[in-house]
């Protein structure tokens, strides 16, 4: 090995994931759509639906709570149809929307989701996803935060 040789610079996966996180972050409603699908044709597909998760979470968490969240929700549901993490990612936020808004929910459904939902949600307040998860959570980790979260819920 030639230690008089350059440092390697940063992989150009790494250039592009970061700009386009930038540019995401900068996206107008109506650009969000055709930007989305044009990161999602980045060659890189483990890169391209990384970024496009990171986006995903940060305009989710903005927006659960709001009514834009429906049609915001329609236009990413019809943007990444075809990418089952993607998709599957969409929906939990949508029960996580229906769990924090105390809308109608299936227990199966928290039940069958990810371990991100699932502790997602351990870690708050809604003490009937609480009693779900304490008993039925897919880890352990995940049924102790419940236990814990409904035990506090439980003293108020």
């Amino acid at each position: 090995m030639n230690d008089d040789a350059p440092q390697s610079e940063e992989p150009a996966e790494h250039l592009r994931f970061w700009a386009y996180l930038s540019t995401l972050e900068q996206v107008t409603d109506a650009s969000e759509p055709e930007l989305i699908s044009e990161v999602l044709a980045d060659p890189d597909q483990m890169m391209a639906q990384s970024a496009v998760t990171r986006h995903l979470d940060r305009r989710a968490g903005e927006l659960h709570r709001r009514p834009g969240y429906e049609p915001w929700v329609e236009m990413m549901t019809r943007t990444t149809t075809g990418i089952p993490f993607l998709t599957q990612r969409v929906r939990e936020w949508t029960l996580f929307r229906a769990i924090t808004l105390r809308q109608a929910w299936h227990p199966d459904d928290l039940l069958a989701s990810s371990n991100w939902l699932q502790l997602k949600t351990a870690e708050g307040s809604n003490t009937d996803t609480l009693e779900v998860l304490a008993d039925n959570g897919r880890t352990k980790r995940i049924r102790n935060i419940a236990r814990t979260n409904l035990q506090h819920q439980r003293q108020r």
